[in-house]
């Protein structure tokens, strides 16, 4: 038995046996063995056709997926190619309210913190009470009840003169400027 024939058997594109049942080169006036599989056409993908080596190898050559096919399908299969042939669109076009309601929910409560992807910049006011750790809407008696809560916490002198404690110190008492500036008449 050929080496070749082996390993089509071994991978499984030939059949069992060498003479009994074995298969021939399609091409005519070929005597070899039909042991390399090839498409018949891009509509009819199975049954295979058979070829010798050689002959797969022409045959491979010769092949154009895309024949017969105008621009615009080629193209349109191309795109469809893409994302395997799988519908896809923007997250952007379905909105924050449609994510939520198809988003992925557990008991666990490992997902609750997710957030679409968002091309929003926050304001500054926004940025604020980030800082002050608060959500619209505020009034001014409660930034001012978490400002003192914060500077308390990170006031140089109650964190033995620490640095990072310091540098946070200072954008606590920024968010509360910007935020008071914005809730004054």
């Amino acid at each position: 038995m050929r080496t070749s024939h082996r390993l089509a058997q071994a991978f499984g594109t030939a059949p069992a046996g060498g003479g009994v049942g074995r298969r021939c080169c399609e091409r005519p006036g070929c005597e070899q063995d039909g042991a390399y599989r090839a498409p018949r056409s891009r509509l009819q993908m199975t049954p295979y056709r058979w070829f010798c080596l050689q002959h797969v190898r022409e045959y491979n050559a010769a092949w154009n997926y895309y024949a017969g096919m105008s621009d615009d399908e080629v193209e349109a299969d191309i795109r469809r190619d893409t994302v395997w042939q799988r519908p896809s669109w923007p997250l952007a076009s379905v909105g924050y309210a449609a994510w939520q309601a198809t988003r992925m929910t557990d008991g666990f409560g490992v997902f609750r913190e997710a957030r679409p992807p968002s091309h929003h910049q926050p304001t500054p006011e926004e940025r604020a009470l980030l800082v002050l750790e608060l959500r619209a809407p505020v009034t001014v008696a409660i930034v001012k009840s978490r400002y003192k809560q914060l500077v308390k916490r990170h006031h140089p002198d109650a964190n033995g003169g620490d640095k990072a404690a310091e540098e946070r110190f200072k954008e606590i008492s920024e968010a509360y400027r910007t935020v008071m500036s914005t809730l004054s008449p």
